[in-house]
């Protein structure tokens, strides 16, 4: 007991009124850190590896569907499934999506997102807990002092993930849009000369690569859907709710319909693609008349402050000059 209230009084007199809970919290923070990769990288029990060798492979269709679903995902996650992954259905979905529209099309990666927001968090407590102890100095902080000082960089950084998701989907959207019309003009000559729209989506997923990689990439995942025999409209709509952009949405429905009541799917693309040629100048053309308006603010706070300077400046002068050399008048 004695010892131990040896240790209290000391780090009281070093680091404050709060400093054996920052010591604690310190020491459970490099815990944290080192538990977690040696959990993540603990093998399998042998037992338990024997036993699944041993086991008789079940041919329930439940089962292969199971396994093709779960093939390919990273094991170590999977052990944290439970806390790195939202147990609603709902929430995961919608988190799913929000991930595939900003390109990550990984099956872990609702699970990444999570620990990056974990690993992310735990380090800013860490540069909270250094800004309070190692370089505060002498300074002495209240409680919440210390509180905002390592919640502030622990919240910033937990939600930094979710920004740059946000960002990313934002990015995305704006690149797909830019090279929609281009890839509908490829998509209708290829229809033109021949091939089916499968074959037209294969070869402009593969063309389109170069120039707009964000809108081939979601073409091959259609592609690849179509060949695993997926229903084409349940694919199409797919590739709408992925992309997020009305004219991909509107082009999917032009798609379906164009399929449903028998129409050419050449016309159909052919009037599309006209009309994302001239809403693609139609953009061009506001954000031209958007111009001067937002040079306006500019170049008021540029050029006006030396004209009143050139013009004001000198009559200042002269009345202060005159101010100062006859101070009576």
């Amino acid at each position: 007991m004695e010892f131990l209230t040896q240790i209290n009084t000391l780090l009281t007199e070093n680091l404050g009124q709060f400093g054996p809970l920052i010591v604690v919290g310190v020491l459970g923070l490099i815990m944290i850190l080192v538990a977690v990769p040696l959990m993540m990288n603990q093998p399998e029990d042998p037992l338990k590896k024997l036993q699944r060798s041993t086991a008789a492979p079940k041919k329930t269709k439940k089962g292969k569907q199971d396994r093709l679903r779960n093939a390919g995902r990273n094991e170590q996650l999977e052990k944290f499934s439970t806390f790195l992954e939202p147990q609603n259905q709902e929430e995961l979905s919608a988190m799913q999506l929000k991930l595939r529209q900003a390109g990550y099309h990984s099956k872990d990666a609702v699970r990444f997102f999570h620990f990056a927001q974990f690993a992310l968090g735990m380090i800013g407590i860490a540069i909270g807990v250094m800004l309070v102890t190692v370089l505060a100095g002498d300074n002495e902080f209240t409680g919440q002092q210390m509180a905002i000082r390592i919640g502030f960089p622990a919240i910033a950084l937990y939600f930094l993930p979710r920004y740059w998701i946000t960002r990313r989907v934002a990015e995305r959207e704006e690149a797909i849009v830019a090279g929609f019309p281009d890839t509908l003009d490829l998509m209708l000559v290829c229809v033109e000369a021949g091939q089916s729209l499968d074959q037209a989506i294969v070869r402009v997923a593969a063309e389109m690569k170069a120039s707009y990689p964000d809108i081939a990439q979601e073409f091959e995942v259609v592609a690849h859907e179509m060949k695993a025999g997926k229903d084409k409209d349940t694919v199409l709509r797919d590739f709408g709710t992925r992309c997020g952009v009305q004219d991909v949405s509107s082009f999917v429905t032009v798609m379906i319909q164009s399929a449903t009541f028998g129409t050419s799917i050449a016309e159909a693309l052919r009037v599309y693609a006209g009309e994302m040629r001239d809403k693609r100048v139609m953009r061009a053309e506001e954000a031209a008349n958007k111009l001067p308006t937002k040079m306006t603010l500019a170049t008021m706070m540029l050029t006006v402050p030396p004209l009143l300077v050139i013009l004001v400046g000198p009559s200042a002068k002269g009345i202060a000059e005159f101010a100062g050399g006859n101070p009576g008048g």
